[in-house]
């Protein structure tokens, strides 16, 4: 029974842990204890909440709503089966208290899954019970006062506490805390291996054996008799003995783009109806274990380096198939050096995993787009924790010092600004969140409350009905995309030029609206806080036009071999 407890509390929370610890402001290797519970509790909420509500829509009991949960999870990452698990153990105890018309919070209260610390707020997300809090949690109690699940732990507890997972889950924490390929045979930094930092995130490898092979490098040979830079474009055209890549590809100024970004730019999400009773079905998690192993990050389809088309029907394009349309011999070359929870002063933890050979490889297109963790933070007094105008010249110095020592001659930096998400609370905070649909019981601010409660706050600031605190947010966001400005005005480098760009807000919303939208579409509704894919789209169009009018050297030309390219080789080997 031990072992199957260890199982148990791990494997589904690796799950509902995943949701939060990936989005959490502050990149920190070893979260605390507290925060560690503040994840659970949050997770468990969601989870019971969601049990609730499935009981509701399909007319069903609790444990029915629980056994249809389970049967929609897939079997990867034992979703399935440690949920099945999950009833066994908690099932009954559930049970009990939604019959007794508990809600989710008193739940998972009851079951110390949450817990009020003492000179703390009890944290809640819906409405407080008619009756006084203390007497319900009492009679909630008393319900399974005889339950045998209240001995075992709550937290602390982790999946690769397993003995036979100890070793691949290191190389996988490793792997992600570098934000390099966990599965990487020859350690080009490029993998054939989607998800884990792989070709989601960076051009696919085309030789996983040779680490001279690889995106963006300057072909081998020309590539007569292999592909060395992974587009696809290799070979002698027999007509006339030239090799394709020197017919196709010389001085047409092929170049790459690396996004430095942090949440935003990896395009952190989470699915709507995975928490979203109404609209949950077989097929709703059919992408949970891809979320899960990319850090519930959709980098393939970002503005900046998306490749695939997008989920939300919007027509542009990112940015990397802006510049691959432009030039065919781009194909591949894009990387997303991007954290959940990165900011100008952690950006050195993980800035190496970045891939340019200064003498072997293209130039490359940076773009810096840390847009909101120098101000964001869970902190229940958020200010003092902000990066400060000075802190950041020194960070940004240092990285720019690091970029220029290994960006090849001829390669573009871009600074992007700060946002400015004062526009959260303005249009989300009356609105009713995914989870209070159904009932008209969860808004944006009820959310925003509990995830400060937790400290689980993505950005405690902005996310507030302290309007005092969101302009104090607002006006130091502007004071860092000053001094962005500043920096890329003084400051030369040898092997890139540097430019930059405000955060594009007001152009965006503008856009939006005149293609019939509302503001609040342009945000991701289950977390209330980071741009959409839409929003991140309208965003790369946004730069793209910008870049042309003003910088058009950046873009590089475009390349008149293109349609031959496409004859020949057609889609290039995908991506």
């Amino acid at each position: 029974m031990k072992f199957r407890w260890k199982i148990l509390i791990a494997a589904p929370l690796f799950f509902l842990l995943a949701l939060h610890t990936s989005a959490s402001p502050a990149y920190n290797d070893q979260p605390t204890t507290s925060h560690s519970g503040s994840r659970v509790c949050l997770g468990c909420v969601l989870v019971v909440s969601v049990i609730e509500q499935l009981a509701q829509v399909r007319n069903s009991t609790a444990q029915a709503a629980m056994e249809r949960l389970c049967s929609y999870l897939p079997e990867k990452l034992f979703l399935k089966s440690t949920c099945y698990l999950v009833i066994h153990i908690f099932g009954s105890d559930i049970i009990k208290l939604l019959s007794a018309d508990m809600n989710a919070d008193v739940v998972c209260h009851t079951l110390e899954f949450c817990k009020q610390d003492a000179g703390r707020p009890l944290c809640h997300l819906y409405p407080p019970p008619k009756v006084a809090w203390e007497l319900t949690l009492k009679k909630a109690r008393h319900i399974v006062e005889k339950s045998q699940t209240l001995k075992y732990p709550r937290s602390n507890s982790s999946i690769c506490s397993l003995p036979f997972l100890a070793k691949i889950c290191q190389e996988i924490k490793l792997a992600i805390k570098k934000s390099v390929p966990f599965k990487d045979s020859d350690s080009d930094k490029y993998s054939v291996f989607p998800t884990l930092r792989g070709y989601h995130w960076r051009g696919r490898d085309c030789n996983d054996r040779s680490k001279m092979a690889y995106p963006g490098r300057r072909p081998d040979n020309w590539d007569a008799h292999q592909d060395s830079n992974c587009n696809g474009i290799w070979g002698i055209d027999p007509k006339d003995g030239i090799p394709y890549e020197k017919k196709f590809c010389e001085g047409s100024q092929p170049r790459g783009i690396i996004l430095l970004g942090d949440s935003a730019g990896a395009h952190f999400h989470i699915a709507p109806e995975w928490i979203t009773a109404l609209q949950m079905s077989l097929n709703s998690f059919l992408n949970l274990p891809t979320a899960v192993s990319n850090e519930l990050d959709w980098p393939q389809f970002s503005g900046i380096t998306g490749f695939l088309d997008s989920t939300s029907g919007i027509k542009e394009d990112s940015i990397y198939l802006r510049l691959r349309k432009r030039n065919h011999c781009n194909h591949r070359d894009y990387q997303n050096i991007s954290k959940n929870g990165a900011s100008s002063q952690n950006l050195e933890k993980f800035i190496e995993s970045l891939s340019r050979n200064q003498l072997l490889d293209y130039p490359a297109i940076v773009i810096y787009a840390m847009i909101g963790n120098d101000v964001c933070n869970g902190k229940m007094d958020p200010v003092p924790g902000m990066t400060t105008p000075e802190k950041l010249y020194s960070k940004v110095m240092e990285t720019l010092k690091y970029l220029n020592s290994h960006l090849p001659n001829g390669s573009h930096v871009i600074f992007y600004g700060l946002a400015d998400g004062a526009f959260l609370w303005d249009h989300l905070h009356n609105r009713y969140h995914p989870l209070g649909q159904l009932n008209k019981d969860v808004t944006y601010a009820q959310l925003y409350s509990f995830l400060s409660c937790l400290q689980l706050s993505p950005c405690q600031g902005w996310m507030s009905a302290n309007k005092t605190l969101r302009a104090l947010t607002s006006e130091r966001a502007e004071l860092l995309s000053r001094t962005l400005k500043t920096v890329a005005t003084r400051e030369k480098f040898t092997n890139f030029n540097l430019f930059y760009l405000d955060f594009a807000y007001q152009e965006i919303t503008e856009e939006w609206q005149r293609r019939g939208g509302q503001l609040w579409q342009l945000i991701e509704p289950v977390d209330g806080f980071h741009p959409n894919e839409v929003a991140s789209i309208l965003l790369a169009e946004h730069f793209w036009k910008k870049v042309q009018l003003q910088w058009p050297e950046v873009l590089g030309k475009e390349n008149p071999f293109n349609s031959q390219i496409e004859q020949v080789f057609g889609d290039q080997g995908g991506h």
